[in-house]
């Protein structure tokens, strides 16, 4: 039987980050040509100035280097960071915003979406100016480019510094917590991008049916598992962010060809048998802001951009 209903996309959550380092350019291409619909990775800026693709506000866990934070070292020189190169195998470099924008302006590679996950640790007005002169920099960017990109913003105060600057580029909102998305970003976004627990709860399916109502997107992240992979399938989740973007493809491809067949293949039991999932929400909502406050500041109480900076386009 033949699905009739659209099927997750595939995105790879870092690229293809199992079978590559994370945030390189082999894990990107690697997920491109595994057929992924598109990347997701994450954002940093050097001392420099230098707008870099990685996870953690330092170096130690993937390439080894200890040395402060990433917005305290420098990019250029004999002792920066465009010389590390990761720790796991084969060892690739850290790639530039530059580098993975001419990725994706290949002919070839035009088609796939571009997920950049804003690290708190960032200043935004200074990042979303960095990030507009790149983009911006791109022949027919407005046509070619800006469609694609999709801001991914954990803390409220970026908001605002994201309609200012990169006003062009789609926003979503990164979580895990239901009660910050629905208090902080509902009208700020168009696309919730939650954590897989979050939406497995009383109140994820009633926030399923929110968005669904009034037109919002949902991402999920980050399904490994395939049996989780066809909790998302019921759900009707618009796009899958996963490290395996090979097995979700493959599994995708498998439910266009016996849609009934295969998702009768997998069981629900492990929503009744996995600790995580029953973490009461308040803890979680309590823990995820009191970091992301620590990180960037009040959700209440910040200064919005000057509007004599704001980009015009």
């Amino acid at each position: 039987m033949t699905a009739t209903k659209a099927l997750p996309e595939c995105w790879g959550h870092r690229g293809a980050s199992v079978a590559f380092p994370e945030n390189t350019l082999a894990s990107f291409e690697a997920a491109i040509n595994d057929g992924a619909d598109g990347i997701e990775t994450d954002v940093h800026v050097s001392l420099d100035g230098v707008v870099i693709m990685f996870h953690d506000p330092d170096l130690e866990r993937t390439t080894g280097s200890k040395g402060g934070l990433i917005r305290e070292r420098h990019w250029y020189g004999k002792d920066g960071m465009e010389n590390l190169r990761t720790v796991k195998q084969p060892q690739q470099c850290i790639p530039t915003f530059v580098q993975t924008i001419d990725l994706l302006m290949k002919p070839e590679n035009q088609h796939v979406k571009f997920n950049v996950d804003v690290k708190v640790q960032n200043d935004p007005d200074r990042l979303f100016s960095l990030m507009h002169d790149v983009i911006s920099a791109q022949p027919d960017w407005q046509t070619k480019l800006a469609p694609r990109i999709l801001l991914g913003l954990w803390h409220p105060r970026f908001v605002a510094f994201a309609k200012a600057r990169l006003p062009y580029c789609r926003r979503s909102h990164i979580g895990g917590s239901i009660s910050i998305a629905r208090k902080y970003f509902w009208d700020g976004v168009e696309v919730f991008s939650m954590a897989f627990a979050s939406l497995t709860t009383y109140d994820g399916q009633k926030f399923r049916n929110e968005c669904k109502a009034a037109g919002k997107k949902i991402m999920v992240w980050t399904v490994n598992e395939p049996e989780h992979m066809m909790e998302a399938v019921r759900w009707g989740i618009d796009v899958i962010l996963t490290d395996v973007t090979k097995k979700w493809l493959e599994l995708r491809a498998a439910l266009q060809v016996d849609y009934d067949s295969i998702l009768s293949q997998y069981s629900r039991w492990f929503l009744w048998t996995t600790w995580k999932f029953y973490l009461p929400p308040i803890l979680v909502n309590r823990v995820a802001r009191m970091y992301l406050e620590g990180a960037a500041g009040s959700f209440d109480n910040f200064a919005p951009p000057e509007a004599s900076a704001t980009v015009v386009t």
